[in-house]
């Protein structure tokens, strides 16, 4: 296990850039249509999920004020899965609500550790501004 764990900074500058740019996807099918997506109305509970999704995958993506922005979105995801998931059934196969319970828990693990070594997070903390 030990020769792994000189990867762990790459794998979580992999989960946290690829989860952002996924996340991103979500956001601009609400802002934009984009995607095969519809345009929603930016003042509905859609559009504000629209510009938390864009903006926030954009933050995560860049490693930029990652701990807080993933917290954010975690509640973001907390609330999705149980307005819209769960009333639909229990077990996230059955609702439809993979997707936001899978964000959910890569939204906490970037909470508590993270950015990483490869963000702007990162080259702020080692250059001590």
């Amino acid at each position: 296990m030990d020769q792994l764990d000189r990867f762990r900074s790459v794998a979580l500058g992999v989960l946290r850039i690829l989860a952002g740019l996924l996340f991103m996807q979500h956001g601009v099918q609400k802002l934009f249509g984009w995607l095969g997506g519809t345009r929603m109305e930016l003042a509905s509970l859609m559009g504000v999920a629209g510009v938390l999704e864009t903006f926030g995958g954009l933050l995560i993506v860049l490693g930029l004020l990652t701990r807080p922005v993933a917290f954010l979105l975690a509640g973001e995801m907390l609330v999705a899965y149980f307005m819209a998931h769960l009333p639909q059934g229990f077990f996230p196969i059955q609702n439809g609500g993979e997707l936001a319970a899978l964000y959910f828990a890569i939204f906490v693990y970037l909470t508590t550790a993270g950015a990483g070594r490869f963000s702007i997070d990162g080259v702020r903390a080692r250059s001590g501004t």
